[in-house]
């Protein structure tokens, strides 16, 4: 199979241009197919409270109410999505940027307050949970040689768009696609990887394998708001996905090549 790479980046590269330039010269620089799943950063808040939309989070996600959902659109599929698009045509990578309600490329339902994601009993507004990926459209646009760039925004397809947890976009786009290519997914956060001390960043664990995983659980070697990101890893893993990476935006070329962070294994 050829390779595929999908990289999520967060906040801490979108808040920072000079970082978000850099990261996308070595972006664009990645020999072979590539998707980017980008969130939204800090832009949607400013621009929120702005205009007097208070805006509520809870457990780091955010309560996208009616008027918060066309602010994060805006913001998310238009400003940050083709901002990222124009500087990788500018650094000669031909990009085509996404929402999931383009083409139909990510359908999802309207998280419920039942849910096990979050706080059970919140009732997160125009949250979305992915259900289907449109495997063709992505197939047939990488095979067109466009990387694509995808925004957190999906739709129901009953003209609702929802918000939608980009690292889950990442992760259901990766096991979507793990039985047509050999992909690599990476996760990128402010940490160097997935540490044994978190407050060293020379601590970097550079590989875990599910028992290797449990061991870690058991000594409680794992800090808890790294446990969800590594759940979501190993079900990648457990999907078809070649190898999950988990580390810094920063050390992109060396995180794939297996120089850096925290790669994920089978075995």
């Amino acid at each position: 199979m050829k390779p595929l790479t999908i990289i999520k980046i967060g906040g801490n590269i979108i808040d920072n241009e000079p970082k978000l330039a850099a990261f996308l010269e070595d972006f664009a620089a990645i020999e072979g197919k590539k998707i980017l799943v980008h969130g939204g950063g800090k832009l949607a808040t400013g621009i929120a409270e702005a205009m007097g939309i208070k805006q509520q989070m809870v457990d780091g996600r955010r309560i996208t109410d009616a008027e918060t959902l066309k602010v994060v659109t805006m913001v998310y599929a238009g400003y940050i999505n083709k901002n990222i698009v124009a500087q990788l045509q500018a650094n000669g990578c031909n990009a085509i940027g996404l929402s999931g309600a383009d083409g139909n490329v990510i359908q999802s339902h309207k998280r419920g307050a039942d849910t096990n994601i979050g706080t059970a009993g919140i009732d997160y507004g125009f949250a979305g949970d992915v259900d289907t990926i449109n495997n063709s459209l992505l197939q047939s646009l990488l095979n067109g040689g466009f990387s694509i760039i995808l925004s957190p925004i999906t739709h129901n397809m009953n003209g609702q768009l929802l918000n939608t947890n980009a690292d889950t976009i990442a992760q259901e786009i990766a096991k979507a696609l793990g039985s047509i290519y050999d992909v690599s997914l990476v996760y990128s956060f402010e940490k160097s990887g997935v540490l044994l001390d978190a407050n060293d960043d020379t601590t970097v664990i550079a590989s875990i394998n599910p028992t290797y995983y449990e061991q870690l659980k058991a000594e409680q070697k794992i800090f808890a708001g790294m446990i969800p990101k590594l759940d979501n890893a190993f079900a990648a893993i457990n999907s078809g996905v070649g190898k999950v990476i988990i580390g810094k935006a920063e050390q992109l070329h060396a995180l794939i090549s297996g120089n850096a962070g925290t790669t994920i294994t089978h075995d």
